[in-house]
């Protein structure tokens, strides 16, 4: 008999959660791990980040390959000297981070990408301006899985396929970094595995629904619920760590 490390119905919510986060990073090259994290860990802490970062590799893989005409292959070496910072950084932390912890730790950096979202910070596209924002994205890929925001940020000005290619090839290197360093740290092991295997599905019907949800995307309305579902998902964490101590 085999010891599942998640409940049916747990991975079944997830399942619809992973989805709906692929479909939007699909459409927009950023945006699985700022919806799923913190709905994910209402449902199962294990979901997150290793098993989310797994399946994030997989997302970036295909999204990079379909939009790979109009990447910016210079902006990936700086991206991906930035990131490998970020995880190194974010690694070192976690290692002392007990995981009752991570969760709180997670809705902070949740709330804190999407006040980089609202706020609609620019910078220009220099390598120094490049580095130091995938660090900020590495560190908070390997923490929490949300490494998205911040570059997608630097890069919210540039065309589409433009943004969503050039970003995945920066996310391919950082996420296989960020899972090797939580296998380094001891937190992530057979049971991450199992669940990010599991979810699987969910990565490739999300990248295919991507195709559809783009125009809608486009209009604006998704955004909106984004951050509505994924702030009011990161405060109610809190506001449940602060009433449990």
């Amino acid at each position: 008999m085999i010891n599942l490390p998640i409940s049916l119905a747990a991975l079944l919510i997830a399942y619809v959660i992973v989805i709906i986060g692929a479909a939007i990073q699909g459409s927009v090259g950023f945006g699985l791990g700022s919806f799923a994290v913190p709905l994910l860990v209402l449902v199962d802490p294990i979901f997150v980040p290793g098993p989310l970062l797994c399946l994030a590799f997989f997302l970036t893989v295909m999204v990079y390959r379909r939009d790979r005409n109009a990447v910016i292959f210079s902006d990936i070496k700086w991206g991906i000297v930035g990131r490998l910072i970020g995880t190194v950084i974010g690694a070192s932390l976690l290692a002392y981070i007990p995981r009752a912890y991570t969760g709180p730790l997670i809705a902070v950096l949740v709330l804190i990408a999407l006040l980089f979202i609202v706020g609609g910070f620019r910078l220009p596209l220099t390598s120094p301006n490049i580095i130091g924002i995938a660090s900020l994205s590495g560190f908070m890929g390997t923490i929490g899985a949300i490494g998205g925001p911040p570059l997608a940020l630097l890069y919210y000005d540039q065309e589409g396929a433009r943004l969503r290619g050039t970003l995945s090839g920066i996310f391919i290197v950082g996420t296989v970094a960020a899972v090797t360093s939580l296998a380094l740290v001891d937190r992530f092991g057979t049971d991450e595995l199992f669940v990010a295997v599991s979810l699987m599905p969910a990565i490739f019907i999300g990248f295919l629904a991507s195709k559809y949800s783009a125009d809608f995307l486009d209009a604006g309305y998704l955004k909106r619920a984004i951050l509505i579902v994924s702030g009011s998902a990161a405060l109610f964490i809190l506001v449940r760590f602060f009433i449990q101590s």
